[in-house]
Parts: C-alpha cells; sequence; structure tokens
C-alpha cells in the first residue's frame, strides 16, 4: 500500500488554539495592566505570541553560546 504525503501550510498558516489552565486572575490583570495595555493597545493575542517568539529566540541565544562555550574548551 502506497503511503500518501501530505503538504501542510507554512507554519505561519497554521493556527492554533491555547488554553491555560490553573494561572491566577491576579497574574493574568497584572500582565494585562503592565504590559498589555500600554504596549500592545489592549492585544493580548498579540503580547502573548511576541513574548512566545522573543522567549523561542532567547533560548536560541543561550543554547548556541552554551555550544560556543563548550566547543571553545574542547579545542
Amino acid at each position: 500500500m502506497k503511503k500518501k504525503t501530505t503538504v501542510l501550510a507554512t507554519e505561519e498558516d497554521l493556527l492554533v488554539d491555547l488554553t491555560f489552565h490553573n494561572v491566577s486572575a491576579s497574574l493574568i490583570r497584572e500582565f494585562a495592566q503592565k504590559i498589555v495595555i500600554p504596549y500592545y493597545h489592549g492585544n493580548l493575542n498579540a503580547a502573548i505570541q511576541d513574548l512566545m517568539g522573543k522567549t523561542v529566540s532567547e533560548q536560541d541565544f543561550i543554547l548556541s553560546h552554551i555550544t560556543h562555550v563548550r566547543n571553545s574548551k574542547k579545542a
């Protein structure tokens, strides 16, 4: 039997519904007051997307730095 190959849309085209559990209302309220309202004009969706994107970029930077340091020590 032949396998069917499915072509997925690019990552930017995929939308995922996200649900948070056990997050306190006071934390969400504080995040909205200090971050979402002043910097994202109340757009919570944009604020969370930006936060997640920056976190992934920072993690990539940290991992590349750790790899660089480890490789430097081996030489």
